[in-house]
């Protein structure tokens, strides 16, 4: 099961085939012809409830890998949109300069991003802007 689609803001998203059994799930949060062109990439486990992202990047594209359940938003040209990745799914977003975005756990147990970037991790922000959308 895969479908692609762009968005307003020009925000892709694809939900990706995992595969499941009784040990767990395995999903592949980026493609190979993307992969080369990443410098950063990092995992994220995120509380019931809580918030990831909440900015933008002023030139680094973000593609995130959401294995659900969690209510994805961005913000463009356009204005707000608002994305429910059901639980047990994983669907990539590929984030263009600009667009702000957010991520919030709507489950209860422990959720997993897994982002990469465009440009090397800048502990000092440069790249990225504070957009409290979510």
């Amino acid at each position: 099961m895969r479908r692609a689609s762009t968005t307003a803001g020009g925000v892709e998203i694809e939900t990706l085939r995992v595969h499941s059994d009784e040990r767990g799930s395995l999903f592949e949060p980026v493609d190979e012809p993307a992969l080369a062109a990443q410098r950063n990439v990092h995992v994220v486990l995120t509380r019931p409830n809580a918030v990831r992202g909440n900015h933008y990047h002023r030139e680094a594209w973000e593609i995130t890998t959401v294995f659900g359940p969690c209510l994805v938003r961005w913000r463009d040209a356009d204005g707000l949109h608002d994305v429910d990745v059901p639980a047990g799914e994983a669907w990539r977003f590929r984030i263009p300069p600009g667009v702000a975005h957010a991520y919030r756990n709507t489950g209860t147990t422990a959720m997993v991003l897994v982002s990469f970037g465009s440009r090397p991790h800048d502990p000092s922000g440069g790249d990225t802007v504070s957009a409290a959308i979510l």
